[in-house]
């Protein structure tokens, strides 16, 4: 058995990770923060343009970075985005699944959602995830093991109204965490999931009203905003081997609001 090496375990230097939703919002700032940690990172995102704009910043930072503009809840494109990682960087060790529908969702009642939107926020916030990890799974397993990491939400744990579907759609992410967990941990790939708190993101300022924004910290032990950098060290530490004998765990980081 390998003895903890206290200098590297916690080291994202050199590996490739997709980040999908990486060019915009809160996926922005991971994919920015692996590249300055030495990690080769993949933007997957359906925003063009937003995307090819991060990786220039970090290519020009001397940052090792592509951009592979992705719908994820489109099976061809997402298997040829992942073919494109392993043909320019040979390996494929973690997958942050960070895309998803939110932010253009109107907040109300749930039973004025429209079905039809109702299967698209399904279709990119469940069925994207299924689909990205399905198309890394052959990669990690042959070369020996990866990491993936799953964004849920706290809505999970505290019930939040006004978007139903949003809401149902983060707590499948949990349900798809434990089980694919189960069935790739043979192959050393664990699988784990992160609910962020309510977290002012370009998108969530972007979408929310200051009436809604005002006094959400009070409910936390540490009351004052939740910002995009208080996410970084979870996901980066679910991707390093210092989390290797975890799988399967949802990890709650919302500053005390929800005791899990």
């Amino acid at each position: 058995m390998a003895q903890f090496d206290v200098h590297a375990a916690f080291s994202t230097k050199d590996k490739v990770v997709i980040v999908t939703g990486g060019g915009t919002g809160i996926g922005k700032v991971y994919s920015r923060c692996l590249a300055e940690a030495g990690a080769k990172v993949v933007l997957a995102d359906i925003a063009a343009e937003e995307s090819n704009k991060v990786a220039e910043d970090i290519a020009a930072k001397g940052g090792s970075c592509i951009s592979l503009p992705t719908d994820i809840s489109d099976a061809d494109a997402v298997e040829k985005m992942v073919a494109q990682t392993i043909k320019t960087y040979g390996r494929v060790d973690g997958l942050v699944n960070n895309a998803s529908m939110m932010s253009v969702l109107e907040r109300g009642d749930w039973f004025k959602i429209d079905p039809k939107e109702w299967d698209r926020v399904m279709e990119v916030n469940l069925r994207g995830i299924f689909l990205c990890c399905r198309a890394v799974y052959p990669q990690m397993k042959a070369q020996g093991g990866g990491r993936i990491v799953n964004i849920s939400s706290g809505r999970f744990w505290i019930g939040s109204p006004n978007r139903l579907h949003y809401s149902t759609s983060k707590a499948g992410v949990i349900g798809l965490t434990r089980s694919l967990a189960s069935e790739v941990g043979d192959d050393n790939i664990g699988v784990n999931a992160i609910t962020p708190g309510f977290t002012l993101s370009e998108t969530q300022l972007a979408t929310s009203s200051s009436n809604y924004v005002a006094g959400r910290d009070q409910s936390r032990c540490f009351k004052r905003p939740q910002t995009p950098d208080d996410l970084v060290g979870a996901v980066m530490f679910l991707l390093s081997d210092a989390s290797a004998y975890i799988t399967g765990q949802t990890l709650n980081v919302d500053g005390g609001q929800a005791f899990h």
